[in-house]
């Protein structure tokens, strides 16, 4: 199936690793040139060679902190050519509420949720004027269905969720679609890392972090290419009536 996606230009945040490098890698695949974001300089360059070396695309790296609304505006001015966004930077911890203070609790939002909000508010207006585009938002089902020990990633999701189907609903009338997936668990790196520590510390053993996908549909997460996937065709012409919804990628762990 042809995405008619050659040519375009997307914008990935939280790109260097995992669901984030997968789109990046997935848009280049379909003929994309992608500007790549994140807070680590390193890993964005070794991102970029790989993309350019497998996929002969044009990759550009923007090393910044998007919880920095300047930082924010400086993308918008660089990166104003763009077709499509993809939010999808930051990372809320768990616990629950006595767990995760003020100051953890508003610096996660900040990378997050307001910015996904405020990239939101800058790119919108300026996809919108190059004839218009997709905002895709990378949120998490905790949004969906709520834990209390991952509470600030609870709230911070549904509140995602709420903004992508409120901007979505009339984008249409703008030549604009937002909407977003919300990942199940998903093997990425930092996940490994995680439940190799809970393993040493519960199981007395790292070597049995897989032991945790027990349970999960099929016995594993979902892989970041799975997600990518998804991201990808969602964003391009073959989903054009689709905009202020936000689809679970979750191997219908959300509904058992």
């Amino acid at each position: 199936m042809d995405l008619n996606l050659a040519g375009k230009t997307v914008l990935v945040t939280g790109a260097s690793k995992g669901i984030g490098l997968a789109c990046a890698h997935g848009f280049a695949a379909e003929g994309c040139n992608v500007h790549l974001v994140s807070r680590t300089e390193s890993d964005l360059v070794a991102a970029r060679e790989a993309i350019v070396s497998k996929h002969r695309v044009e990759a550009w790296v923007h090393a910044l902190d998007l919880s920095n609304s300047d930082n924010v505006d400086k993308l918008a001015t660089d990166c104003a050519n763009i077709d499509i966004l993809v939010n999808n930077a930051g990372a809320i911890p768990g616990g629950d509420i006595q767990a995760v203070d003020e100051a953890t609790w508003r610096e996660a939002w900040d990378l997050k949720v307001f910015g996904y909000i405020n990239m939101t508010r800058r790119f919108y207006p300026l996809i919108k004027e190059r004839g218009g585009g997709v905002i895709m938002n990378v949120i998490g089902l905790a949004g969906v269905r709520p834990d209390r020990n991952y509470i600030a990633g609870a709230g911070g999701n549904a509140s995602l969720i709420g903004f992508t189907r409120g901007m979505g609903a009339h984008a249409l009338e703008d030549g604009m679609r937002v909407l977003g997936i919300c990942p199940g668990p998903v093997q990425t790196d930092r996940i490994t890392t995680i439940l190799k520590t809970r393993a040493r510390d519960e199981k007395g053993d790292e070597s049995r972090w897989q032991d945790y996908f027990s349970g999960m549909p099929l016995n594993r997460p979902a892989t970041v290419e799975e997600c990518a996937d998804v991201v990808t065709f969602l964003c391009s012409e073959r989903a054009s009536w689709l905009t202020g919804i936000t689809i679970d990628v979750d191997g219908g762990a959300g509904n058992r």
